[in-house]
């Protein structure tokens, strides 16, 4: 779905999934620069309205939700920002959402694209359950505001937001300060194999102390008496190749591959930078490359996070 703001004076189109919203609207390093001081100004957002978005209605939604998803819901608030997991039975993330509920509804969204699939899981999920599963990407789109986070507005009233709420960012300036914070984005920093221990999910979207749910084994046996298999790390780029690795491609230490990259940016400050999942035990003083580009490493994930709790067995 096209965004209207791709009507705006210098807006550039994104690519791939992000190809319906602007990448920038003519600097995206003076766009950064701009969202980090709308932090106290509270000026500044970025149009994120490419995201799907459903809204998940019903006394049980809560309930329900609670006891298939990673978080616990049963007693959340209204207006209370959550994200939550879908696992495998082998702790795989399969599904990934956000969103508040208002008392009657809780609207979520994610990944452009996704949400057909998370609406197909969670019917077949309902058995009993008094909840009802709608798709509002047509009524509500995503925006992203320093001072605020995320929020949803109505998707008609989008360009009447955007003069109220400018200046415009592109994505690729939201996109550069997401990854310099760490925070991966499902579908784009994660595969098939990935489990939240692994990217740092433990805590924003796994509750550790609720009831049983699909993956949990995993979960809990990785955090509490193992470490993960691989690791989230920011990748400090070299800066003298005009260019950013493709995501997916591998990561190699010498002549073997430790990972691949997901998510990468032209920082401000930092230069170029990416989001990899590299093997656990890679040495964190280690130069990798990528796509031809050389790169340092920057923890993001703790290696060692599972010894960190590891109980005392006598």
């Amino acid at each position: 779905m096209r965004s209207p703001l791709l009507d705006l004076p210098g807006a550039v189109a994104g690519n791939g999934i992000d190809a319906p919203v602007a990448a920038h609207y003519g600097s995206f390093n003076t766009e950064q620069r701009a969202l980090e001081t709308g932090r106290e100004t509270g000026e500044g957002f970025v149009d994120l309205s490419h995201h799907d978005v459903l809204r998940i209605a019903g006394p049980d939604r809560l309930t329900w939700l609670h006891n298939i998803t990673t978080q616990h819901l049963t007693d959340l608030q209204p207006g209370v920002l959550t994200q939550a997991l879908v696992l495998s039975p082998q702790g795989h993330v399969e599904h990934e959402f956000r969103g508040t509920d208002d008392g009657e509804a809780l609207t979520v969204w994610t990944e452009p694209g996704r949400a057909g699939a998370l609406a197909e899981f969670l019917e077949r999920m309902k058995f009993m359950m008094r909840a009802e599963i709608t798709d509002v990407t047509d009524e509500l789109a995503l925006t992203w505001r320093p001072s605020t986070g995320h929020r949803l507005v109505p998707r008609a009233e989008l360009t009447t937001y955007a003069a109220a709420a400018g200046p415009a960012a592109g994505h690729w300036a939201y996109e550069a300060l997401r990854i310099a914070r760490g925070e991966p984005r499902f579908g784009v920093d994660t595969d098939h194999r990935t489990i939240p221990n692994e990217v740092g999910w433990i805590g924003p979207a796994v509750h550790l102390d609720k009831g049983c749910y699909r993956g949990q084994e995993t979960v809990a046996r990785v955090h509490t008496l193992g470490r993960p298999p691989r690791r989230l790390t920011l990748l400090h780029l070299d800066g003298s190749e005009n260019r950013l690795p493709a995501a997916g491609s591998e990561v190699l230490l010498g002549d073997k591959a430790v990972g691949f990259v997901g998510s990468s940016a032209r920082h401000h400050e930092l230069g170029p930078i990416a989001l990899a999942l590299l093997k656990r035990n890679t040495a964190l003083d280690a130069e990798v490359m990528v796509d031809g580009v050389a790169a340092a490493q920057e923890v993001v994930v703790d290696p060692e996070v599972g010894l960190h709790v590891r109980p005392r067995l006598r």
